[in-house]
This record gives structure tokens, sequence and C-alpha cells, in this order.
């Protein structure tokens, strides 16, 4: 099991939004999530800087990289494109972090 972690980040006003949404996360996004061998999802915010700091496991063999290619992926980015910083393509702006540290 391997841990991914990454940074995202928030425009301000949309904490509690951006929230909402995840409370209500879409059945079909946790399926995809799921079947590419992501586990374990968290995302938390930093209120300062309103950087969003994820951290998800991917199993071996994990077919996360693909993701960006799933429709229901691709309808959530825009979904979220509102709130978030995105690129051109309205994927979250995202900016993997280094694991310097994990006690067991």
């Amino acid at each position: 099991m391997k841990r991914n972690a990454f940074k995202m980040k928030l425009k301000p006003g949309f904490e509690e939004e951006y929230k909402r949404r995840h409370d209500q996360i879409w059945p079909e996004l946790s399926i995809a999530l799921s079947e590419a061998g992501v586990s374990d999802y968290s995302i938390f915010l930093d209120e300062e800087s309103l950087t969003l700091f994820a951290v998800q496991k991917l199993v071996e063999g994990h077919a996360a990289d693909l993701l960006s290619y799933h429709p229901i992926v691709r309808r959530w980015w825009d979904f979220m494109s509102d709130i978030m910083e995105v690129n051109p393509d309205r994927s979250p702006v995202s900016i993997p972090l280094r694991e310097v540290f994990h006690a067991k």
C-alpha cells in the first residue's frame, strides 16, 4: 500500500461550500476512486492559507493515474471548478507532496 499526498488551493469564501459538496460526494465518484485502487482518502483544509492537503492510500497495481480520463471525474472537476484553483482542463491545480516522515 502506497501513501500519496498532494495539495490544492481553495478560492476565498468557499470553505463551507467545499465541505458541503464533499459531504454529498457522488456515489459513482466514490466507486470510480475505489475501482482505481484509491482508499482511505482524506482532505484537510488549512483555513489560514486556504490550502487543501489530500492524503490517500493506493493499492498495489492501482490505476489512479488513469482517473483523469474517467467521465465522472471530469464531471466532478467541472462541478468544483468555480471554488478551486484549476488548470485550463478544469482539473484542480495539484502539487505532489514528498513524504518526509511516517510513524506506524
